[in-house]
């Protein structure tokens, strides 16, 4: 029989553990933050709290069974599409593993639980922090500016190709200067760890039209000087 104190601490312990997951996720804004996690992860851990005393004879398994599947339309309402990028799908596994932590502490496996907790946390703070350092270094921003003219994003398209260069995004801005109308392309590119974006930009300032590149490794960093001009 469980004991009133330990029901309250089971469903504590859980609200403490969701909410330092959704404190993760609500600080970078996504679409469920703190309540949503707390909720699930509380919810989860009564799920199984009703399930010990309901099925003393039985098996206890039977409604944390339906938490685990039925969850996934809470974390297929986080998942959004833009265009090809697919957004959400962490912020889904969280909720999904939020669920599965409540049910871990509702029946008093709290070694596992917490170790599942700390490795969520790292995954989110540590590894997130990494993977934008290893996507930073291969992605590039190539700002071209240049004089209109029919196949030019064609022939850089061809040129960038040829170094086996990713265009990620385009971004076409319109311009006048000193009277004349010219046209500025920003590039978002992921280049080969084995080309040199100086002899790339080199390449591009020779194609007609080009009259200047210059390239970012990202926008915090600024643009780097390589800024080559007729």
């Amino acid at each position: 029989m469980i004991t009133q104190n330990e029901i309250i601490m089971r469903l504590v312990l859980a609200a403490i553990v969701g909410g330092l997951i959704g404190l993760e996720r609500e600080v970078k804004n996504r679409p469920a933050g703190l309540r949503t996690h707390i909720l699930v992860t509380v919810g989860s851990a009564l799920v199984m709290l009703v399930s010990i005393d309901a099925f003393k004879s039985g098996d206890p398994a039977r409604l944390a069974a339906q938490v685990v599947s039925g969850i996934g339309f809470l974390g297929a309402g986080t998942i959004l599409r833009e265009g090809n990028a697919v957004k959400g799908l962490t912020t889904a596994a969280c909720i999904w593993t939020c669920s599965c932590i409540g049910l871990g502490i509702g029946i008093g496996y709290y070694y596992g639980s917490m170790i599942t907790a700390g490795i969520v946390l790292f995954s989110l703070v540590s590894l997130g922090f990494l993977e934008k350092q290893i996507e930073l270094s291969k992605t590039e921003v190539l700002r071209l500016v240049c004089k209109e003219r029919t196949g030019l994003i064609g022939d850089i398209g061809t040129l960038l190709g040829r170094h086996d260069v990713s265009i990620k995004n385009i971004n076409i801005i319109n311009e006048e200067v000193n009277g004349e109308e010219e046209m500025i392309l920003e590039i978002s590119v992921i280049i080969p760890r084995e080309e040199r974006i100086s002899s790339i930009c080199e390449e591009l300032n020779s194609v007609e039209g080009v009259e200047s590149v210059s390239a970012k490794g990202s926008i915090k960093k600024g643009f780097k000087n390589i800024r080559l001009g007729m």
